[in-house]
């Protein structure tokens, strides 16, 4: 019979295995520390070229990007905000919005009146269903800020977490179990300031994969949520 440490590394080796080549396990069963995916040995996650990638900066490139987004069920969604260092700083963020399709993420500065109007009108659609991670402050910080109403989300990092799990389950644990990748996410890009008007291509890709990622979790556990529901 096999003992709790063989259990706990049989439960490491599973985690990191993907999905579609290991015995069914939802990652809600499965508890992975994050000292134990930084040591893990996978290969980088690819994530959306920066081709891909549109910085919307005109009411032209806003109003192509209504009708990509409008047309689709669901979409990748997350927001970055500039980071507060002191004490009692309160955040104005957040300061961009990104929105991704399968094919294409599109990033929306919130100091730039121009695309607002595009932006209130997805993220108020009852009908697109908006998937992504961590997502707790981002419907009041947007109606207060901003006016918008965020309707139809759904919070990955809720929907995937069990027992087990201490917090809410991560975007770079959900692509290790589901993908058997390990995704990059840099600190410092992570925390640099989102409310320049002149993003460098780092945060551009670094912003674009944290809502196309979202998307590409979703389709995976979609898939395995109706596959679990058909037995």
């Amino acid at each position: 019979m096999d003992g709790p440490a063989q259990d706990s590394g049989k439960q490491k080796l599973l985690a990191f295995t993907p999905a579609k080549s290991r015995p069914e396990a939802p990652l809600s069963e499965l508890v992975m520390s994050r000292a134990t995916l930084a040591e893990a040995d996978l290969p980088p996650y690819p994530g959306i070229a920066l081709e891909n990638v549109t910085l919307v900066a005109s009411e032209a490139q806003a109003a192509d990007a209504l009708v990509v987004l409008l047309a689709a069920e669901v979409i990748g969604f997350d927001t970055e905000s500039k980071p507060t260092f002191l004490k009692g700083e309160v955040s104005t963020g957040p300061h961009l919005v990104q929105l991704a399709t399968d094919r294409r993420t599109y990033l929306f500065p919130l100091s730039r009146s121009s695309d607002g109007a595009a932006l209130k009108i997805v993220l108020e659609a009852t009908q697109l269903l908006k998937v992504g991670f961590g997502l707790g402050n981002d419907r009041s910080a947007l109606k207060s800020r901003f006016g918008i109403d965020l309707r139809n989300v759904l919070d990955l990092g809720e929907v995937l977490r069990g027992p087990g799990h201490k917090g809410t389950v991560g975007a770079k644990v959900a692509v290790a179990h589901y993908f058997g990748q390990k995704l990059q996410k840099s600190k410092k890009t992570g925390t640099s300031n989102w409310a320049s008007r002149q993003l460098s291509e780092r945060q551009l890709l670094y912003a674009a994969n944290d809502a196309h990622v979202a998307l590409q979790i979703y389709h995976v556990w979609r898939r395995e949520r109706d596959k679990q529901a058909a037995l």
